[in-house]
């Protein structure tokens, strides 16, 4: 049995525990060592089948320490992706594609230690059902399989974590940074601002439990909308 059948069998496995209350949701699970030795495989194949229950939005896991965006006080957990994480908060939002195209980046490649510099952009603006704009997103991934072929088909009314779910790529870690500046008059026209309007910029890269690219995300945030929350435990201090 493949590595990748095997993950799957195991998230399936757990998914039913969850759904039928046998682990209740929110429970914490057995550590990766446990669940390695229940299903006789790595803790690299355990981390990618909880990367794909947390996908799914049965588990989240919690480091006890990290970096959170909040939306008007309430937090997005990021890797169910945005649209999953506005709508359990209750939040109608709405995602309106700006472009999505083939690019090829040698210097995000070579930042990101990538021996491929071909991407899929995806370039969004985020709405509240008022027609409020509240983010600017430009996401670039991987050019492979079915992805190749998001510039002509589009996404098909599904998400952009569920386009990436499809190939089988699934966020597990990565790396973020928050700032904030001025946007221009070209982002000030496509978010429907005054030009200078302060906003957060938020850039991260998501990476799956075995290392492969998942994502590269550039963000400005509505200051008026989002902040950034930082948790740590007492040795971080």
């Amino acid at each position: 049995m493949s590595s990748g059948l095997k993950h799957e069998r195991i998230a399936s496995v757990l998914g039913k525990e969850i759904r039928n209350g046998e682990l209740r949701r929110g429970a914490q699970l057995p550590g990766e060592v446990s669940l390695a030795r229940r299903f006789a495989v790595s803790r690299t194949t355990v981390r990618s089948a909880l990367a794909e229950l947390n996908s799914a939005g049965l588990i989240t896991t919690r480091n006890g320490k990290g970096s959170y965006v909040l939306f008007d006080g309430r937090p997005l957990d990021a890797r169910l992706g945005w649209a999953k994480a506005f709508a359990a908060n209750g939040v109608a939002a709405q995602v309106r594609i700006v472009k999505i195209a083939a690019d090829r980046r040698e210097d995000l490649a070579d930042s990101l230690s990538l021996d491929d510099a071909n991407f899929i952009v995806v370039e969004r603006i985020r709405e509240l059902a008022s027609g409020e704009a509240i983010s600017w997103e430009r996401s670039w991934i991987p050019a492979i399989d079915d992805l190749r072929d998001l510039p002509g088909a589009g996404l098909k009314n599904i998400s952009l974590t569920e386009a990436l779910a499809s190939v089988g790529l699934f966020a597990d870690h990565g790396t973020q940074r928050v700032g904030g500046r001025r946007i221009t008059p070209a982002e000030a026209a496509q978010l429907q601002r005054e030009p200078g309007t302060w906003f957060l910029r938020m850039d991260h890269t998501c990476w799956s439990a075995t290392d492969e690219f998942v994502e590269y995300v550039e963000c400005l945030l509505d200051a008026d909308h989002f902040e950034l929350s930082l948790s740590f435990t007492a040795q971080d201090a």
